[in-house]
């Protein structure tokens, strides 16, 4: 009796977490933030050392509801980006600047992380590159 009782409780407590775990309840009118960037990945290409190194991330809101960045954070130091705090309504386009240090020379990729209230989360974002000396 024990057994078939505890083989109960598991089953049950295994469909609760299956359900749950799926994170998405439908719902029919629900309004969401869609970030949707023109480019993921912003190649410099072969670059010269302490050329520019300002780039724009350009991105649309084709969502329901305003989005809003509440962050955005760099793989390190040398990667600084420059965005909007304000809300971007629904049908409005945005962008994201990024400031690479080209003073080292090398290859380089570097993520940047875009912290949202957008549908699916987190946005990661590259840019990619090669500084060769002057």
């Amino acid at each position: 009796m024990k057994r078939t009782l505890k083989t109960f409780i598991l089953v049950v407590l295994s469909v609760v977490f299956f359900n749950a775990s799926t994170g998405e309840t439908p719902t029919v009118n629900e309004k969401v933030a869609v970030l949707n960037f023109e480019t993921e990945t912003i190649d410099y290409g072969t670059i010269k050392q302490n050329s520019n190194g300002l780039r724009t991330f350009n991105f649309i809101n084709t969502g329901s509801a305003p989005l809003l960045i509440t962050r955005i954070k760099t793989s390190c130091g040398c990667t600084v980006p420059s965005y909007s705090k304000t809300p971007i309504l629904p049908g409005e386009s945005g962008e994201i600047l990024i400031k690479y240090s080209t003073k080292r020379l090398g290859a380089f990729t570097k993520t940047i992380t875009v912290i949202s209230n957008a549908k699916g989360g987190n946005k990661i974002l590259k840019v990619k590159g090669k500084v060769v000396a002057l």
